[in-house]
C-alpha cells in the first residue's frame, strides 16, 4: 500500500511538471510517464501484461493487466481501436491500443492521466461501430473514409462548441470543461490537430468573455 501511495504522489507531481497542457490549463499525464513512476515505485514486484483480445482485420481490442509475482491481477484495462480510422491506426492500431490499455490499467490503480470512459469516448465508440457497419456493407474507399471520419469529428467539435456557448459564468464553463475528458482530447489532439486547435481557441475565447 505504501508503494502505491508513493506512486500516486509521484504521478500527481509529474502531472504538474511533465503533464501535457490541455484546454483551460488542465494537464494530462502521458502513459509513458506513468509507467516510469509505476516502475520506480514497484520495481519488478508488479508487472504489466498485455494481450490481443480481438484482431479481426477491422477491430483491435487489447487488454492490459497489472499482475504481481504470483500472477494475481491487481488492475486491468481494455482499449479498442479501428484499423484505418486515423493516421495512427492505419499503421499502428495494435501499438496504439496497447498504450491506451496500459494507461487504463494504471488508472485502475489510481495512477491517473485523465478520466475513465466518458460521453466523449462513447461517441467515439458509436462512430467506430458505424465504420465497421460501413465496411461490412460495401468496399470502403480509404480516402473517402478519412474524409467521413473528419466530418464526424467536426460534428462532435461543433457540439462541444455549442455546450461552451451555454456557459454564462466561469463556474459553468468549468463544468463544460470537466465533461471533456483529457484522454479523449489527447486523442483528438494527435489525430485531428486542426479541430483540436479550433476547439481550444474557442474555449479560451469564451473564458475571456465570462471573466
Amino acid at each position: 500500500m505504501k508503494e502505491l501511495i508513493n506512486a500516486m504522489s509521484e504521478v500527481n507531481n509529474l502531472n504538474r511538471s511533465h503533464g501535457v497542457t490541455q484546454r483551460g490549463g488542465k494537464k494530462y499525464t502521458e502513459v509513458f510517464v506513468r509507467v516510469e513512476a509505476f516502475r520506480k515505485a514497484f520495481g519488478t514486484d508488479l508487472g504489466i501484461d498485455t494481450s490481443i483480445v480481438v484482431d479481426d482485420g477491422q477491430r483491435v481490442v487489447v487488454q492490459a493487466k497489472v499482475i504481481d509475482k504470483t500472477g494475481a491481477v491487481i488492475g486491468s484495462g481494455l482499449a479498442e481501436e479501428i484499423r484505418g480510422s486515423s493516421n495512427v491506426n492505419r499503421t499502428s492500431a495494435i501499438e496504439n491500443g496497447e498504450t491506451s490499455a496500459i494507461g487504463r490499467a494504471l488508472s485502475s490503480l489510481g495512477l491517473h492521466g485523465g478520466s475513465y470512459a466518458s460521453s466523449f469516448e462513447i461517441d467515439v465508440a458509436q462512430h467506430n461501430d458505424q465504420v465497421i457497419t460501413q465496411r461490412e456493407q460495401e468496399q470502403p474507399v480509404q480516402q473517402q473514409n478519412v474524409v467521413d471520419i473528419h466530418k464526424q469529428w467536426r460534428e462532435y467539435v461543433n457540439g462541444c462548441k455549442a455546450m461552451i456557448d451555454t456557459a454564462a459564468s466561469m463556474r459553468e464553463l468549468y463544468k463544460v470543461n470537466d465533461n471533456l475528458p483529457d484522454e479523449a482530447m489527447d486523442t483528438l489532439k494527435h489525430q485531428f490537430p486542426d479541430l483540436f486547435k479550433e476547439l481550444t481557441e474557442y474555449y479560451e475565447n469564451k473564458e475571456k468573455q465570462v471573466q
